[in-house]
């Protein structure tokens, strides 16, 4: 049985002061809650990875990074190898995630290699991807997101899925003054699964979760947490408030 995921990515935001506060309220408010088979993820930024980690001991939360570098060591200024994940505790990393695309230019083979090393190294996998504005108004959604699916994920075996995570973005629906609604959220995921299912069979795309970033609120969560192919969301600013990240926990 797939688990339902809330997992808040904090982007480049919270000192360590302010990400040790910020632990402390959400761990405060989900420790009495009834999870209904979900997991609660923080990532926060690579320099409070390691607090967050000893933070969240003994509490339901888990700490993913925000990327990895496909590279174990080497001349790589600035960059941060799957072991040093490790080496902190952390035991989930995001990749692929749409600003990691647009601003820095990874590409699906760059992609698939970090998922490689990532798997590799034991590390589960946040796998973000997504269409633009001008995709969704072309028609060409699906045939984008099928694109990005295939070109850095089809080439692992079915059992590598039990270690991933799709997180499904719909960049024209995030700070574009455009919106996406529940019913969008669901025929993308529905037609994620079948791709998956097409390649790998109904039990492996049966069984994997797959989250919904297209800005998630308290004031949306629950309709869109209620649709059939939707299990949680990957949550940005709302994740950065202790109440609103809870609220959303808790919409399941």
């Amino acid at each position: 049985m797939r688990k339902n995921i809330v997992a808040g990515n904090w982007k480049m935001n919270n000192d360590l002061k302010a990400t040790k506060k910020l632990v402390k309220q959400i761990k405060k408010s989900i420790k009495k809650a009834e999870l209904n088979n979900t997991r609660v993820i923080v990532a926060p930024t690579y320099v409070n990875l390691a607090t967050a980690v000893k933070r969240v001991k003994k509490s339901k939360i888990e700490v993913a990074a925000q990327n990895m570098h496909q590279a174990s060591n080497g001349a790589f200024t600035g960059e941060i190898s799957a072991s040093m994940l490790k080496g902190v505790g952390v035991k989930i990393v995001i990749l692929g995630h749409s600003e990691r695309r647009a601003y820095f230019g990874e590409t699906d083979a760059l992609l698939a290699e970090k998922v490689n090393v990532a798997l590799s190294n034991k590390l589960e996998v946040i796998f973000c991807f997504g269409e633009e504005l001008a995709d969704r108004k072309a028609g060409k959604e699906e045939s984008v997101v099928e694109s990005q699916i295939k070109n850095a994920l089809f080439h692992l075996g079915a059992d590598a899925f039990k270690n991933i995570v799709l997180a499904y973005e719909p960049v024209w629906a995030i700070g574009t003054g455009e919106t996406a609604s529940p019913e969008q959220a669901q025929d993308m995921h529905a037609f994620i699964r079948k791709t998956l299912a097409d390649k790998y069979g109904n039990v492996v795309a049966n069984n994997v979760s797959i989250l919904y970033g297209g800005s998630v609120k308290p004031a949306n969560a629950k309709e869109i947490f209620s649709k059939a192919d939707v299990d949680g969301g990957l949550i940005g600013g709302a994740a950065l408030k202790a109440e609103d990240f809870y609220a959303i926990v808790t919409a399941f």
